[in-house]
């Protein structure tokens, strides 16, 4: 068996046991987690993605794991803004805490299935046409640059074309208190807040794809590197989610973090037949990007 057949399986048994352990066992706090408890999390899950990444290191040659590393903060810097838009979907429906952690469950699945897919899709396509890079390349600028202009208007789920099918296929019942997709009266079919906000979210899924993948093409076109880079930043996201809920008005700058690191991959991609900046580079900006964003939103709550 080759190195490269050993990692791929060592990856597949890592992120089954950590979603087994995510999704099914660590599930029974019903999400009710403590700041402390979901801080422990995120740090367990993100220790695990760096420990994954020094098998690479072990493995592979050293600019794999560079890449890895680098791949895997963009992806995870992604999925933070990514999960303020959950809040925001949640919010919506008014999906009670306790019912949240089902939903996430599913959206993280979705997730893991639509990387995959968006994953090979995308290299397959920078390989055999060179000239989609810019495209890719196009659509970060653009998505950067939208977040920083239009970074007050607020997200509307009832505008999202999954939800609105979903509305035309079923009658639509208000009901919070249960955690059931439909509920069934006087022999009716009503689908619940609980199905729309899983639709609303698995289609947020695919328009995060949209971004994510192009974004982690600009630091690697390594298969094994863009993927398990992508997975690793989504285990875990429960965790994540419950420590931005009580932390999101604390970090008010992160999201502007996220789309200035957009508009650097982007460029990056747009130039790289031109210029190729180096990895490490590369890692040094975006967490220089990141640890600004950071430390003005501390210096803001301060005022």
């Amino acid at each position: 068996m080759s190195v490269d057949l050993i990692m791929w399986a060592a990856f597949w048994i890592v992120v089954i046991a950590a979603l087994f352990v995510d999704l099914i066992i660590l599930s029974k706090h019903k999400g009710h987690l403590t700041m402390k408890e979901a801080a422990v999390m995120v740090c367990v899950w993100v220790g695990l993605a760096f420990s994954f990444g020094g098998a690479i290191y072990l493995v592979f040659p050293r600019e794999k794991a560079l890449e890895y590393v680098t791949a895997y903060i963009v992806e995870y810097s992604l999925s933070v803004d990514n999960m303020f838009v959950f809040l925001l979907i949640f919010s919506y429906f008014a999906i009670p805490k306790h019912h949240q952690p089902k939903i996430l469950m599913y959206g993280i699945i979705g997730a893991v299935i639509l990387r995959f897919l968006f994953v090979f899709a995308g290299v397959q396509l920078i390989n055999a046409f060179t000239w989609v890079i810019y495209v890719f390349g196009a659509v970060l600028v653009f998505t950067a640059v939208k977040m920083i202009v239009k970074k007050d208007e607020k997200i509307d789920p009832s505008k999202n074309i999954a939800y609105k099918i979903l509305k035309k296929i079923y009658p639509f019942k208000a009901d919070n208190g249960t955690d059931k997709f439909f509920l069934r009266e006087n022999g009716v079919l009503y689908a619940t807040p609980m199905l729309a906000a899983v639709v609303v979210i698995e289609m947020s899924d695919i328009i995060f794809a949209i971004d994510s993948i192009p974004a982690v093409l600009s630091i690697s076109r390594d298969t094994f590197i863009v993927y398990t880079s992508n997975i690793f930043a989504i285990i875990g996201l429960r965790s994540l989610y419950f420590l931005l809920s009580g932390l999101a008005a604390k970090f008010k700058f992160l999201q502007y973090g996220v789309a200035v690191i957009l508009l650097f991959v982007g460029v990056k991609m747009l130039i790289s037949h031109f210029y190729h900046i180096p990895t490490a580079v590369s890692l040094a900006v975006i967490v220089g990007i990141l640890a600004v964003s950071i430390i003005c939103s501390k210096a803001d709550n301060r005022q």
